[in-house]
């Protein structure tokens, strides 16, 4: 992998892992379209951990507060009626079905799933649902009302997005729209439920990124180019949520997946 390369993925994963278009979709299309080859689920994984950093920094009084919390609710009754604590665990139940769903489904994930023909249709159809879900929503709901069935649910939503194009942000923040959850809230609760699922699959593909042609000097300094970039797309998209809908990323995403279509129809960018 050359170093422009390697700049290049760095900022769109910062660019694109925290808003509902799909960074690895995103990865995946700008490397076969301008290089010619496919960066693995293992640069995708691992340069995640660069936007996860971003978060844990972003949001770290509210994860200290959150496990802070978790941990003396297992000694203190009192602590287990509060909301930070039922968040802690809504995180917990939230991240297991993309731990189970990845393990079981591992090489489907970094093989076939990583068709572009299929990032193509992922990209166009859950754009969709998120314009659905932005529409119909009822956005009512803020973080703090949220269940254990509706952890479950923004859980398997999160799932989806080992299909790349799919988009973790994307599918977490449509299934809370479809709930009834407030924009805000919905982005806000994408970003807590991304930490552990992002982190564990990014040092589990840590043995495997430098096994194609990826120095660890090239991995890190994605990583870091993903961590400033996507500080700064943090802040940006948790005020653009305020006050604006999800339309323009819609409208992105069918416009992306589209124009992918057509270039693959006319042998412009190879699919696998």
């Amino acid at each position: 992998m050359s170093w422009l390369e390697v700049v290049i993925l760095g900022l769109v994963q910062g660019l694109t892992e925290f808003l509902p278009v799909s960074s690895s979709g995103h990865l995946r299309i700008v490397s076969g379209l301008f290089f010619g080859n496919d960066p693995g689920a293992a640069f995708t994984a691992v340069s995640q951990l660069g936007t996860e950093l971003a978060v844990l920094i972003y949001f770290a009084k509210d994860i200290w507060g959150l496990i802070a919390t978790w941990v003396r609710g297992f000694r203190d009754p009192e602590v287990r009626a509060t909301p930070e604590y039922r968040m802690a665990w809504l995180v917990i139940i939230g991240t297991i079905p993309i731990g189970v769903l990845g393990v079981l489904f591992q090489n489907s994930i970094e093989t076939v799933a990583r068709n572009l023909w299929l990032i193509a249709t992922t990209l166009i159809v859950f754009g969709v649902l998120l314009g659905l879900a932005e529409r119909y929503g009822k956005q009512e709901r803020p973080v703090e009302e949220l269940t254990v069935m509706d952890g479950i649910v923004l859980g398997f939503a999160q799932a989806l997005a080992l299909i790349p194009g799919v988009s973790r942000s994307g599918g977490t923040i449509t299934a809370g729209l479809f709930i009834g959850l407030t924009r805000p809230a919905a982005v806000r609760y994408s970003f807590l439920l991304a930490i552990p699922a992002v982190v564990s699959a990014g040092v589990f593909q840590l043995k495997d990124v430098t096994a194609g042609d990826t120095t660890v000097p090239q991995m890190v300094v994605a990583t870091v180019i993903a961590f400033v970039v996507g500080y700064a797309v943090i802040a940006w998209l948790l005020k653009f949520v305020e006050r604006n809908s999800v339309y323009v990323f819609v409208a992105y995403r069918i416009a992306l997946g589209t124009a992918l279509l057509a270039a693959l129809s006319i042998g412009a960018i190879s699919a696998t």
